[in-house]
């Protein structure tokens, strides 16, 4: 039986490489020059737009709902703790796009957002992967998981468009093969 979960799960992986390459990039600003300032930038678009629109979207406007329909409690459960934690990664990500908004880049504020940013990340993907996902799996029938599958697929193409995915990987390639 195809999961789901497994497509998330793939989606993770890059999301902690993409973590491990931001942390490299980070430890740089005490010295930051413009070409790093601009590479921070591409990766924070990559966080919101790979890790928050199309990730996140997936679980919260797909995953989570077909869980709590499967019996799977929102409030007090899980699902509102990963909820909640997707509200404090967006608070990050808006710090970081303030430390790097004005004039000269605030590396402190950047510092402070991005460290908190991949430690909450980091910690967020291990309970989903070792709890919350195992769990849907074990609630979500085959036909729900297939019908899962396919409308990540469209949300995808929806939200970031076709081709996208492939391009913020191939960004990735190119940060690690410099940081």
């Amino acid at each position: 039986m195809a999961y789901a979960s497994k497509d998330l799960i793939e989606e993770h992986e890059a999301i902690l490489h993409g973590l491990s390459i931001f942390e490299k990039m980070t430890a740089l600003l005490d010295t930051p020059t413009d070409a790093l300032r601009k590479d921070l930038q591409d990766m924070v678009d990559f966080l919101v737009l790979f890790a928050d629109t199309c990730h996140h979207g997936k679980e919260e406007g797909l995953l989570f709902p077909a869980m709590e329909q499967a019996g799977i409690p929102k409030e007090g459960g899980p699902i509102g703790q990963m909820l909640h934690e997707h509200e404090q990664g967006r608070a990050f990500i808006r710090g970081m796009k303030q430390a790097l908004g004005g004039e000269n880049v605030d590396s402190g504020a950047f510092r402070t957002n991005a460290s908190g940013y991949i430690e909450l990340l980091r910690a967020h993907i291990e309970k989903e992967n070792g709890i919350l996902f195992p769990m849907g799996d074990r609630f979500l029938p085959p036909e729900k998981q297939q019908e899962l599958l396919e409308a990540f697929d469209k949300h995808e193409e929806e939200v970031i468009g076709a081709g996208v995915h492939e391009r913020l990987h191939a960004m990735l390639d190119d940060f690690a093969s410099r940081y």
